[in-house]
């Protein structure tokens, strides 16, 4: 998959300038400041036994664009061993459950690499409307995918359930927003309450040795 320019320039300025720290520094983060407790802690959603982190997203949203090379930066050089990385999308929105709908239907159509970047590219760099199934489905069109079969599975009992998961970790995380971040289903966190982008994955570092040392 060919990279547009102008996500290729993002991505070279992140790995030039972001100081990562490293998976087993020690980082002083304090609990209402850099993160907060989730409310009651979440079932894990993979059965890896390891310390969830959980990416809760939205395409339509321009902060998670922008997150996006810095958490692909961080998973690819500093992801904490003994962690497992886990996207949610984002659905405690009624204008973004076709979204939520059409991630589930990528992972149920096993095409979720091939579109996932593309999709977000295609609306926050190229300025394209696909809110709908419609135009999701003329998307997924443009990546092989049959346009009867991504519509039978779009509206299926599989990613009816999947969506109406993610739909209640999000309400039972306390989660009003995207991007958030949540480590181990204990620990929410953010860019802005983590203090930009950089200190985000500091904080996030440190609650993923918090997780491992809960009881």
């Amino acid at each position: 998959m060919i990279m547009p320019l102008s996500r290729l320039l993002l991505l070279a300025l992140v790995v030039l300038s972001v100081p990562f720290a490293s998976s087993g520094a020690e980082l002083d983060v304090m609990e209402g400041v850099e993160y907060e407790r989730v409310p009651a802690p979440l079932p894990p959603v993979t059965d890896t036994g390891k310390v969830e982190v959980i990416e809760l997203f939205w395409y339509g949203c321009p902060h998670c664009f922008r997150l996006e090379p810095y958490l692909e930066q961080w998973l690819s050089t500093d992801f904490p061993d003994g962690a497992q990385f886990v996207r949610i999308p984002g659905a405690m929105s009624p204008g973004w459950l076709d979204h939520a709908r059409a991630y589930y239907t990528a992972v149920q159509l096993g095409v979720i690499d091939e579109v996932h970047e593309p999709l977000l590219n295609a609306i926050h760099v190229d300025g394209k409307r696909i809110n709908s199934q419609a135009a999701l489905g003329r998307f997924f069109e443009g990546y092989g995918v049959d346009r009867e079969e991504f519509d039978r599975t779009f509206r299926s009992f599989a990613v009816d359930t999947q969506v109406n998961r993610a739909k209640y970790l999000a309400e039972r995380a306390g989660a009003t927003s995207v991007p958030t971040l949540i480590v181990g289903g204990r620990y929410r966190t953010g860019v802005d309450m983590a203090g930009g982008y950089e200190r985000l994955f500091e904080v996030l570092n440190q609650l993923v040795q918090m997780s491992r040392n809960a009881p």
